[in-house]
């Protein structure tokens, strides 16, 4: 699994160097925000539920036409499924906290993620409207702290700008 960490390392034994002084200065960012990840990933893991529903709700106020016969959420099985994925890109986010880094979101959910969608029939913009809401309705210090709640909106800025 991609991380700061093994990014740099890989990067510096590709080039067949020890890594550099920006490399641990990276490193070492990535550590002192450690605990910031921590506290968002522990807070996302135990609303995880609240926040999943919040979102998809959210994403079916803004599109309404969803429900209509023939769209992504004609009958409750595929609404259901929408608000899996909320759930499973939530989930993604919670590891991208834990490990510091992109990877599991790059890994498991952003590659070819669009090209799904696209097949699908299910638009990315609703997946969008429901990750921005997330990302807005953060109060701090009520979900988490100022760090935390930075940590949280940044990686949920990656799934928007990647579905964008």
């Amino acid at each position: 699994m991609k991380s700061v960490i093994t990014t740099t390392i890989s990067a510096a034994d590709a080039a067949g160097r020890f890594p550099s002084s920006s490399d641990l200065e990276s490193i070492q960012g990535n550590i002192q925000r450690a605990d910031a990840r921590l506290e968002a990933a522990n807070s996302l893991g135990e609303n995880h539920q609240a926040v999943v529903t919040e979102g998809g709700d959210a994403c079916f106020t803004k599109y309404p036409y969803l429900k209509n016969t023939g769209e992504a959420g004609e009958n409750q099985e595929k609404i259901a499924k929408c608000y899996r994925d909320i759930d499973h890109y939530m989930r993604l986010i919670n590891y991208s906290l834990v490990v510091g880094g992109t990877g599991p979101l790059d890994e498991w959910g952003i590659a070819g993620a669009r090209e799904v969608y696209k097949t699908l029939n299910l638009p990315s913009a609703a997946y969008i409207a429901a990750f921005v809401y997330m990302r807005d309705r953060l109060c701090i210090p009520r979900d988490m702290s100022a760090q935390a709640g930075v940590e949280y909106s940044t990686a949920l800025d990656y799934v928007i700008n990647s579905l964008s």
